[in-house]
């Protein structure tokens, strides 16, 4: 079942609002942002007036369907909508960040023949305001730099985002703003799965903190495995990371499991669970205002995709 925000409620339903979608292997995840004051800006060519999206309203979380057809996107969309009492018409803008390939022009199909409007895809040429300090700049997933776009936005920096998805990423941000690279290692779902596949007497468990590292039975010694296993992978990579990147690095935790191990991490200070969908709405803004921006995205195609 979807998740969904308590929020809606008090949105009034002739409010501009953005529609945001993160499009990963395992979910997607959709978020309603409804649209605030408008703010005056100096910057660069005399004052414009930027519209703000500042109230995150309504969120979901689906699977990701590579094979589901533009209609059956369309009706999921549109039911959620109904079910959070949200006019589709409302929908002033939406903005997409995908590491499915096939699902990019099917869910472009979704926005234009379900909502009327054309959407922003982050990909080669989008307008970020962050240097890429990779050797192929090209090769960085786009969730990658919408995590750190937000981040450093929020937070400052040096700062590293760790995003637990299908895969877990490491992201290191510098002081000034510069997208500096990262890690990336095996979910904790994929490295689960394949425990349970090799073997043919241990059954899937949930993967939660167990009350006691020692497991009396099987199902605990599976748990603490995986939880305190995967922790300390976790923990052992942002050692390393801080050290690297100095004392004062802020470190963010953020996806689907980012809670469970942020809770027990010695490094993680910061859960931001919306933290991805923050950052499409930051470059959705950064490039509808058609102001020069300090960097884009590399004018090529994305070689792998992060999770």
């Amino acid at each position: 079942m979807p998740s969904r925000s308590s929020a809606w409620a008090a949105v009034p339903t002739c409010s501009f609002m953005l529609l945001v979608l993160d499009v990963g292997n395992t979910n997607t995840v959709l978020g309603v942002f409804a649209k605030g004051a408008k703010v005056a800006s100096s910057a660069n060519h005399g004052d414009v007036e930027s519209p703000r999206y500042d109230l995150l309203v309504a969120n979901w979380r689906v699977a990701t369907v590579a094979t589901q057809t533009v209609d059956e996107y369309g009706v999921l969309f549109r039911n959620l909508f109904a079910m959070g009492n949200l006019e589709v018409k409302a929908i002033h803008g939406i903005v997409i960040s995908s590491v499915v390939p096939p699902l990019d022009s099917t869910l472009g199909q979704v926005c234009e023949r379900y909502f009327s409007t054309k959407p922003l895809l982050i990909e080669p040429g989008i307008k970020t305001g962050m240097p890429v300090h990779y050797d192929n700049p090209a090769e960085v997933g786009a969730d990658r730099i919408v995590n750190s776009v937000a981040a450093f936005e929020k937070y400052g920096g040096p700062c590293v985002i760790v995003d637990f998805g299908t895969a877990t990423t490491f992201d290191c941000v510098s002081p000034k703003g510069e997208y500096l690279g990262g890690v990336i290692c095996p979910g904790i779902g994929i490295s689960a799965d394949a425990l349970f596949e090799r073997t043919a007497r241990l059954t899937r468990v949930d993967i939660r903190k167990p009350a006691q590292v020692i497991g009396t039975n099987t199902v605990g010694s599976l748990q603490s495995g995986l939880y305190y296993g995967y922790l300390g992978l976790v923990d052992g990579i942002l050692e390393l990371l801080v050290q690297e990147l100095g004392n004062e690095t802020q470190v963010v935790a953020t996806g689907g499991l980012g809670s469970l191990f942020g809770s027990g991490s010695k490094h993680i200070k910061r859960v931001d669970e919306f933290l991805t969908l923050e950052g499409l709405r930051i470059i959705w803004e950064r490039n509808v205002t058609a102001k020069p921006a300090r960097e884009t995205m590399p004018k090529s195609s994305h070689k792998t995709r992060s999770r």
